[in-house]
């Protein structure tokens, strides 16, 4: 099984299948507008503009379930993305990714990478995970805004980054796939 199996819809309402990116390389992000780390969205465009033309893509997620830091509608969201960030990439409709209500794409990125990597202990989300959410820290479940999954021309899911990794600090684990 692989992503390509899953279907989601884009803030445009276009319901499309994953199978459309087969034989690219992505990386799939839940994404908010109002979080410390939305700052993320330029280095995932920056990544998102070097490699497109190699078979790369960057899939956004809008997530509200973490701190309600994406409030808005999805024509909202793509409009912040757009004007704050130059986003060219695909912006897909605001999804769950934990819980009963979790996109099914998300429920298998997280049975398939139950583990984030590059897990940094002294950053000031763990702290905070840590010291208020600790049984999170103990799960599959996604952690916070900008969780990143790497996934192989295949659609299998190669990593999982935990939401402070930078965009830069992914770009030599996408190097190597798109060799």
């Amino acid at each position: 099984m692989s992503i390509y199996t899953y279907q989601a819809e884009l803030s445009n309402d276009e319901n499309i299948s994953l199978e459309n990116y087969k034989g690219k390389v992505l990386l799939i992000v839940n994404t908010a507008s109002k979080c410390g780390l939305t700052p993320q969205y330029e280095g995932l465009e920056k990544l998102y503009r070097t490699y497109k033309d190699q078979g790369f893509s960057v899939l956004a997620f809008p997530c509200n379930q973490f701190g309600g830091q994406e409030p808005g509608t999805d024509e909202e969201i793509q409009a912040f993305c757009s004007v704050n960030y130059e986003v060219s990439f695909p912006v897909f409709k605001k999804i769950d990714v934990n819980g009963e209500q979790a996109h099914p794409l998300f429920k298998f990125l997280r049975e398939r990478a139950p583990e984030d990597s590059n897990l940094d202990t002294d950053s000031r989300l763990y702290q905070h995970l840590s010291n208020n959410f600790p049984k999170i820290l103990e799960s599959s479940d996604i952690k916070w805004n900008f969780t990143k999954f790497l996934i192989d021309q295949n659609g299998n899911v190669v990593r999982r980054y935990f939401p402070s990794t930078l965009p830069a600090e992914v770009e030599n684990d996408i190097e190597k796939l798109l060799k």
